[in-house]
């Protein structure tokens, strides 16, 4: 596993109940994969910062050949509590994300939030989410197609195979939510633990389907609110087409995989 830059020592162990989470974002861990990102990234922790200002900000970021890494290690000049952990190798989205969200637990995060790092997930959306998680919420999934949320800045045809994708992936899981594939969402830590105990069957953004899954399976409270998802502002989207038919016919290896290679 990569070393972390930044790492600070905690007293709790891995999980912890709502009690350690404040609206400010004591006890929270926001975990941001990147990938040639350094157009963003400092604005993008600025803004995350402005509204939890006690949050551990974590980086994971794969090699990214534009110096994304160095570019976080000097924001964390000016703020201690943000972190980066560089990946060994480029392996895409999931793992990224499981080793961020690995790394989170074992420093004793009692709450971890994921979102991009493009500003598609608006940082002014952070503490609706956060809220919601200390209104009883195991998982908050900021849901672009509940009441009140949206798209901008899509064509038609994107946003028709978004919700499409979405509503196909929910059917076959039976997972009765809205928004199944996006990837702005707040966890209780004792949930992702369990979520993430056994190895994924799906990488990419299929991943994020399988995380949802895993949760129904363990009986946990979703709840989704609603977000205003944009276009990226700066470079151009990393979804491809091989990804997206990843997602969509995996949903089917998850609804047949027997429940003890996915959850105890």
């Amino acid at each position: 596993m990569a070393g972390l830059e930044g790492e600070r020592p905690t007293e709790s162990a891995a999980g912890g109940g709502s009690g350690g989470v404040s609206r400010s974002g004591a006890g929270v861990t926001v975990v941001i994969p990147t990938f040639n990102e350094r157009e963003n990234i400092g604005g993008l922790l600025a803004a995350v910062r402005g509204v939890l200002p006690e949050a551990r900000l974590l980086v994971v970021d794969d090699q990214s050949p534009d110096g994304t890494a160095e570019a976080v290690r000097q924001c964390r000049l000016a703020d201690g509590g943000v972190e980066v952990l560089v990946r060994a190798r480029r392996e895409g989205l999931g793992p990224a994300y499981l080793e961020g969200f690995r790394q989170a637990l074992a420093a004793g995060a009692h709450a971890v939030i994921q979102m991009d790092a493009d500003f598609s997930h608006r940082p002014e959306h952070l503490p609706g989410l956060l809220a919601a998680l200390l209104a009883g919420a195991d998982l908050v999934l900021g849901s672009r197609y509940a009441p009140g949320g949206a798209t901008a800045g899509w064509p038609w045809t994107r946003r028709l195979t978004s919700r499409l994708g979405s509503r196909y992936a929910a059917f076959v899981l039976r997972l009765g939510v809205r928004d199944v594939t996006g990837g702005f969402r707040c966890w209780r830590a004792p949930l992702l633990a369990r979520v993430v105990a056994k190895p994924l069957h799906l990488r990419q953004f299929g991943f994020q389907i399988e995380m949802v899954y895993r949760a129904r399976l363990l009986g946990a409270a979703i709840r989704e609110v609603p977000i205003v998802f944009p276009d990226r502002r700066v470079g151009r989207s990393k979804m491809r087409f091989g990804i997206a038919l990843e997602a969509l016919a995996g949903v089917w290896r998850l609804r047949w995989a027997p429940r003890s290679t996915l959850v105890s």
